[in-house]
């Protein structure tokens, strides 16, 4: 039976050496700043705490993203965040699909979806407090209403 541990952990240990030589493009896609969204003063502090690194092209990549399987991990959770909402092509965005995405924010946040719970873990500072939660709700309705209004 110890001898079955000892090749299983051997095996592991290969497997996660050769892990490290699969590793995903962890660079971000260029800004332009004709589409990229920029929040007010109050709000885009908050933004760049707790969103930005997922819903925006400037992801701050932690150390252990170099890691992987955590690497790969990471990787397809900030693409899905991109997919979802990202504030660097908001400007590309149709009037009615940005609308409903300041609408999501608000959900989001006030459902405590946002940010995830495993971002939080590494980025404790990205955690909302009730009032930065206020204001984001406060500004995303506001701005649905702008983009619906200018339609």
């Amino acid at each position: 039976m110890r001898k079955w541990l000892k090749r299983i952990a051997v095996v592991l240990a290969v497997m996660f050496v050769v892990a490290q030589f699969v590793r995903p493009d962890m660079t971000n896609p260029p800004v332009d700043p004709q589409l990229e969204y920029r929040a007010p003063a109050h709000i885009q502090p908050i933004l760049d705490r707790s969103c930005n690194d997922c819903h925006s092209n400037r992801t701050r990549w932690p150390w252990y993203s170099q890691i992987s399987p955590v690497s790969w991990w990471l990787k397809d959770h900030i693409d899905e965040g991109r997919h979802e909402l990202s504030f660097s092509e908001f400007g590309s965005y149709a009037p009615k699909k940005a609308a409903h995405k300041m609408e999501e924010v608000c959900e989001m946040v006030e459902k405590g979806a946002m940010p995830l719970r495993e971002y939080l873990w590494g980025h404790p500072s990205a955690r909302l407090s009730d009032a930065d939660k206020q204001a984001l709700c406060e500004w995303a309705t506001g701005e649905e209403r702008r983009i619906l209004g200018a339609r």
